[in-house]
């Protein structure tokens, strides 16, 4: 049992990793991972450095917590990975990076939406090429070649 003093230090000490996952303060992320913080460590509303560190395209962190086995697929409380966050905000060197590191391309966040969904509503074409290479369904693939060409006929 800890003191309530002692659980306002391991909650601020939380906060602080938080912080550094987002900002991609690596230097201070990997003090507090080497001395044992876990690297999945969530917030309270599920999200994990992981899911924080690559949202905010902290490539340096997202990789060294990757390297440092953090859970490429781990949801946060709304169903969410990591890969689909990267693919909503357009982050295509992040998104490599996740995939590189064994993130589901085709993982659904429960309402049917998967992170290729989220690089097609918001017009991504970058991240939609490359996932779409690396998908293993044969219908995604047929999908965003015709999406593919629409936006071509779009930009013409």
């Amino acid at each position: 049992m800890f003191s309530n003093e002692e659980e306002k230090r391991i909650q601020e000490l939380c906060t602080m990793a938080f912080d550094y996952a987002r900002k991609n303060d690596l230097q201070n992320l990997k003090i507090m991972i080497e001395a044992g913080l876990s690297v999945n460590l969530k917030n309270h509303k599920g999200d994990s450095l992981l899911m924080l560190a690559s949202y905010h395209n902290a490539y340096e962190c997202a990789k060294f917590l990757l390297e440092n086995n953090a859970r490429v697929d781990e949801k946060n409380d709304r169903g969410q990975t990591p890969l689909a966050g990267v693919c909503f905000k357009g982050y295509l060197p992040m998104c490599k990076l996740l995939v590189e590191y064994g993130a589901n391309i085709d993982e659904n966040n429960g309402l049917g939406m998967t992170p290729f969904t989220f690089a097609l509503m918001f017009g991504h074409r970058d991240i939609v090429e490359f996932l779409t290479k690396h998908s293993k369904k044969n219908f995604l693939k047929k999908i965003a070649f015709g999406v593919l060409k629409i936006f071509k006929r779009k930009k013409s």
